[in-house]
């Protein structure tokens, strides 16, 4: 539902695909209900994208561009930006170095990284949040998210390293069927070629040392070879560039690394935890 807050929200592409938008349908002499039969929407729908009540969705940027675009490729060129506005603010300044990465490196203590998360583990991770949020917002988070497996099959293709705590798989949202997918579907990334994906077991602190005993932490290797780190906690981002704080956060990821089961045997942990019953 179209929501006056969204008018407020809305950022600096919304607004300009919205004036644009509006611009060429007057030009080419078209109605907002013309326009909406055209791609398949509402009068209610073009008029609240217009006036930014409702923002477009990536859906509709692309029938946009079939009936207004004229070849310019105006409204394909503003999905990667409307999709980094979605984001919550503390990782809009992130996501856009994450797209172009070419090394990306996290460490996961809680939930399953954005990267690798599926649709209904997504919806029942963000449904199930506080401050709970409106439908609308929750189905443009998804989105979002979801769309950052684009990742995996981007050319040229980033090096995607992913720790998780076993915790994190045995941690349901939603409901079993949900976490089983999700494992699944982890087996899977796990096998992709530019993917390495290791498992923090629950027995690290009995051993001794545990390296991560610090939280998450995402590191970026970006298309310039700038190394930056991203941390979250309690709603706030923080994005370290200073080489000496890099640095020091990167021998951890490494001391991290080394105290996680191989590869095969976080795959083989996986496959067994997702043919498990609850």
């Amino acid at each position: 539902m179209a929501s006056s807050d969204n008018k407020v929200e809305a950022g600096g592409t919304a607004h300009m695909v919205a004036a644009l938008a509006k611009a060429l349908r007057e030009q080419m002499g078209l109605t907002q209900e013309e326009l909406g039969k055209l791609i398949g929407y509402t009068a209610s729908a073009v008029s609240a994208m217009e006036t930014c009540a409702q923002p477009a969705s990536d859906k509709m940027l692309v029938k946009l561009e079939e009936v207004l675009g004229g070849g310019l490729g105006v409204f394909e060129k503003a999905r990667k930006w409307m999709l980094i506005e979605k984001y919550p603010a503390r990782f809009r300044g992130v996501a856009g170095l994450e797209r172009g990465a070419v090394t990306i490196s996290s460490y996961a203590t809680f939930v399953v990284d954005g990267i690798f998360q599926t649709e209904p583990y997504a919806q029942a991770l963000i449904r199930g949040g506080y401050p709970a949020i409106s439908d609308q917002k929750r189905e443009e988070l998804v989105e979002a998210r979801l769309a950052r497996r684009a990742l995996f099959d981007r050319d040229p293709a980033p090096m995607i390293e992913l720790i998780l705590e076993e915790t994190v798989l045995r941690r349901p949202f939603g409901d079993w069927d949900v976490m089983h997918g999700q494992l699944r579907s982890l087996a899977e990334d796990a096998q992709r070629d530019n993917v390495c994906l290791q498992v923090l077991p629950l027995d690290r602190g009995l051993r001794g040392s545990h390296a991560g005993d610090r939280g998450p932490m995402k590191l970026l290797v970006t298309e310039d070879h700038d190394h930056v780190v991203f941390m979250e906690i309690e709603d706030q981002g923080i994005l370290v560039s200073d080489p000496p704080e890099v640095a020091q956060l990167a021998h951890r990821y490494a001391k991290i690394r080394s105290q996680a089961l191989s590869p095969d045997d976080s795959l083989s942990l996986i496959e067994r935890l997702a043919g498990e019953e609850p």
